[in-house]
């Protein structure tokens, strides 16, 4: 990319001047962020406030739509809800900025939005800052006001992540009355009804997916509801220490673990519980354990649970155990734990270290049981009503729940094996195999004990049963139609494929008409030729005669001229040797020009790569310092290595340029002694 903006430089952009900012951290070098599509320049008005800074967004030539005008001409209408003013956007054309575009032809469609101040959810992630519970409470009210509006309107971002959500609420640039706490960035995958479908749609971003719909690609009306649930989450955990100390990195959760009964989701839930309610908590889980995005909570739903808690009820940092726990703890005690550690509930000394971690285990293990209960229920009730299919469901969602290796495990798969061959008969040529573990009688009295403990929750497997009927015929639908669909490509390949035969046919005819014409031009041509010699030889046998005629009247005129032609031949061979040498010239001096020319746009390439490549050092370094100080070691360390790659490979140019040989030699010594502290820089 050759718009390489230095700080300072001037920008003028329908009528207004700009001047390319500052980096905070690297004063010598421009305000840029890069991103998947492009990188972000920071642009401030020469006589404007700076809340009233732009981003000028230069997209990489595969982004560079023309579709974009007509993309942010439908976005503008959505600038004033907030939290979205980056929808107020104008887009560069050529019939408005065609003499800046001639001049930096990169800029062809940038867009022009404002600058949103603050720091990224992401990097309050990544600092692990643990937040006041009222702070907590504002990002996530405000967050789920944006979604609700969007809702109403039939929007969604489809790319909802922490480095795309913006937090104005910790901005040190003083903003305007009326600022929204939280605002969205990176809306070109913006989901409307107005707009196109984008050719390739982005699958979520790590943590934040539903595992279900992560390859599939988001780009609807409910793409936001199960990231948003996640994000909600996360703020609202954020101000407990427990819940920050136990963050997996740049997310709260790992993406392996997500709609999974993990460590994590306990921790979180029993926060969520203990400071914000069980409305808060339920509409948590609802998402955590939905099927689709459409099963999840809408944000409006969660506006008005967040809208219901009041001042005194936000909790103070410093809190008591929750009498929740204890009640947990014996409960658990009850179905597992040893009749010490029972007892010791009871006692009135204080618990030991020991004790007090095995009760706590025991406590995530109930929750996980509490869920692979009700499905073990859920399962069994539905056979009992003759649902195999809905059964099996249910029992493949399970058996990801249980332990490899456990009775659950092997009564699970006995079952999901036995279904299996209740709706797939086997042909009487298979041999029968054992007959199923659910089959016994032990398997059918641990059966039953269950379903008279769990007959409470009867209404939810009809609700389930009655789901997974539903979805049978919506898979019978989509199988009809997909057949149809595979019925009409196949329909559309055989007349493409006639009409590729027709069209080579047509070729290959015009091709054998063209080599018959080009046949009869070369005969005419060879005849032409014929006739033209002929006509010469006829002309040199005339002058011969012409020529020995006078010979003997006009011996010394013929001397004479004979001379005179000798002379024009040197004559004429001098202006051609002549003209040859000035040809050769030429080509040699645009030889060394054209060598000229491409040593200084190396030279000019090689200058902007050093730039760019000062920026990835910068941010490479400041990753390092983060992931040091935020006790993740080995992505210090990753960072640090990458660091030190790309500076050897200049270290002269590098070395030279503002504080990068000094962040050099930190990583140096950080990489050879791992206890060594990156300065922050």
């Amino acid at each position: 990319m050759s718009f390489q903006p230095n700080p300072g430089d001037e920008l003028i952009i329908n009528g207004t001047a700009y001047v390319v900012g500052r980096h905070p951290a690297a004063p010598g070098l421009a305000y840029a962020q890069a991103g998947r599509q492009g990188i972000v320049y920071q642009l401030n008005a020469k006589n404007g406030a700076p809340h009233e800074a732009k981003a000028l967004k230069v997209f990489f030539p595969k982004f560079r739509i023309p579709a974009m005008v007509y993309q942010s001409e439908h976005m503008e209408a959505y600038g004033d809800i907030p939290g979205l003013q980056v929808c107020k956007r104008d887009v560069l054309t050529p019939e408005r900025n065609g003499s800046l575009i001639a001049e930096q032809p990169d800029l062809l469609y940038a867009v022009l939005m404002p600058w949103v101040h603050g720091m990224t959810w992401f990097d309050c992630l990544t600092d692990q800052r643990q937040l006041e519970a009222s702070d907590s409470l504002a990002l996530a009210r405000a967050l789920a006001g944006i979604g609700s509006a969007m809702e109403q309107k039939g929007l969604a971002h489809c790319d909802l992540s922490a480095p795309n959500v913006m937090l104005p609420f910790f901005s040190e640039v003083e903003l305007p009355q009326g600022t929204s706490a939280v605002e969205l960035v990176d809306v070109e995958q913006m989901y409307s009804t107005k707009m196109d479908r984008p050719d390739a749609l982005l699958a979520g971003s790590p943590g934040y997916a539903a595992h279900r719909t992560v390859h599939s690609g988001l780009w609807s009306a409910y793409a936001d509801r199960f990231a948003g649930a996640i994000i909600i989450g996360e703020m609202l955990g954020w101000s407990d220490r427990v819940v920050v100390d136990k963050a997996w990195g740049e997310s709260y959760f790992d993406q392996h673990e997500m709609q999974t009964p993990c460590e994590r989701y306990f921790i979180l839930r029993k926060s969520l519980e203990s400071r914000w309610g069980s409305k808060v908590v339920e509409l948590f889980s609802r998402a955590w354990d939905s099927q689709d995005l459409s099963s999840c909570p809408t944000f409006g739903e969660w506006l008005v649970v967040l809208n219901a808690v009041t001042e005194q009820e936000i909790p103070v940092e410093a809190i008591e155990p929750e009498p929740a726990v204890t009640e947990t703890i014996e409960s658990v005690s009850v179905s597992g734990l040893s009749s010490e550690a029972a007892s010791s509930l009871s006692a009135p000394a204080p618990l030991k270290a020991e004790q007090a971690a095995l009760l706590n285990q025991a406590a995530l293990e109930q929750g996980e049981r509490g869920v692979t209960d009700k499905l073990f229920r859920q399962a069994r009730d539905l056979e009992q009503q003759n649902k195999p299919a809905a059964a099996l469901e249910v029992y493949r969602s399970l058996y990801h729940f249980v332990e490899d290796g456990s009775p659950l495990h092997v009564e699970v798969s006995a079952a999901i094996t036995g279904l299996e061959e209740q709706l797939n008969p086997k042909t009487p040529e298979q041999p029968e195999q054992s007959k199923a573990w659910y089959r016994s009688k032990a398997f059918i009295v641990t059966t039953a004990a269950a379903v008279v403990l769990l007959a409470a929750g009867i209404p939810a497997v009809n609700i389930l049963a009655d789901q997974s009927n539903q979805r049978q015929i919506e898979a019978a639908k989509q199988e009809e139609v997909e057949k149809a669909a595979k019925a009409a490509e196949e329909k559309l390949a055989d007349e493409q494929e006639a009409a590729q035969k027709l069209l080579t046919e047509k070729q290959r005819q015009e091709a054998e008409q063209q080599t018959k014409q080009q046949v009869l031009v070369a005969q005419k041509q060879q005849e032409e030729q014929k006739k033209q010699q002929a006509l010469i030889a006829q002309q040199v046998k005339y002058e011969a005669y012409l020529a020995q005629k006078e010979q003997n009247k006009q011996a010394a005129a013929k001397l004479a001229k004979q001379k005179a032609y000798d002379q024009q031949a040197k004559y004429e061979k001098y202006l051609a040797l002549k003209k040859e040498q000035e040809a050769r010239a030429a080509q040699e001096e645009a030889a060394r020009k054209a060598a000229a020319e491409a040593e200084q746009k190396q030279k000019e390439s090689m200058h902007a790569r050093n730039k760019e490549n000062v920026l990835q050092l910068i941010s490479l370094y400041n990753k390092a310092y983060a992931s040091q100080e935020g006790g993740s070691a080995a992505k210090a360390k990753s960072f640090a290595k990458r660091f030190r790659t790309l500076y050897d490979s200049n270290p002269s140019y590098y070395r030279s340029v503002g504080e990068v040989g000094y962040r050099a030699s930190s990583i140096y010594n950080f990489l050879g002694d791992t206890n060594f502290r990156l300065p922050k820089i």
